[in-house]
């Protein structure tokens, strides 16, 4: 209905009469079925029943059935353009009278209210699923980093293991060489006293060999050249 009514102005502006055509169609308007129905008949008495129509007559006959045929599609379309005239126009009478009405204040008051209503109920539920994912969004990168920190604290941990272990082992070696190097002290210690107490003896015995060729040249007699 409401297209109907949306093509009538234009379709009025399209197919509006001239002042002729006006007049004529008044005319034919006044003409009353009879009347049309009485020059047909005339006109298809007028010949002779001995006689067939002759081509002029058959044209003339054409041409005003045309002309009744061009003048009823005229007035149809009159007849619609006036149709859809008053029916725009009771259609916007309605329409005011309807929204003038205080039931369809009432409706659109409720609609309207209806309306913010919703658009603050959708806009609390996106506010809520955008905090519902910040909140994710947060517990995942807390999880994140606390995965990160253990990741650290073991590298840490295992840095601090080998750390020690390379200290101790260095350690050990150290007091191996330590106790290697007194090992060989001592030995050399021990070589310096054995060669000293050799050495003493030697010197005892040489002293004690010396004494006793001293003891032998006392007791030989002195024997005098001549």
């Amino acid at each position: 209905m409401g297209r109907s009514v949306s093509r009538s102005p234009s379709r009025r502006r399209r197919y509006s009469p001239s002042p002729v055509s006006h007049r004529h169609s008044r005319t034919s308007r006044r003409r009353s079925p009879s009347h049309k129905r009485r020059r047909r008949h005339r006109t298809s008495s007028s010949p002779s029943p001995s006689r067939s129509p002759t081509p002029k007559l058959k044209k003339d006959q054409k041409k005003r059935n045309l002309l009744e045929r061009r003048q009823h599609e005229e007035e149809l379309k009159l007849l619609e353009e006036e149709t859809a005239r008053r029916l725009e126009e009771a259609i916007r009478k309605n329409v005011e009278e309807n929204l003038n009405s205080e039931d369809v204040k009432l409706e659109i008051e409720r609609r309207v209210a209806e309306g913010v209503k919703k658009l603050f109920d959708d806009v609390e539920a996106q506010l809520g699923k955008e905090k519902e994912d910040a909140l994710t969004e947060a517990r995942r990168k807390e999880e994140q980093a606390r995965k990160e920190r253990e990741e650290l604290d073991k590298m840490l941990e295992e840095n601090r293991r080998r750390v020690e272990e390379a200290q101790r082992r260095e350690a050990l070696e150290l007091q191996r060489k330590e106790e290697e190097r007194q090992r060989e002290l001592e030995m050399i210690q021990r070589q310096k006293e054995e060669a000293t107490r050799r050495k003493k003896l030697e010197e005892e015995e040489e002293h004690a060999n010396r004494i006793n060729s001293l003891g032998k040249n006392k007791s030989r007699p002195k024997s005098y050249g001549f």
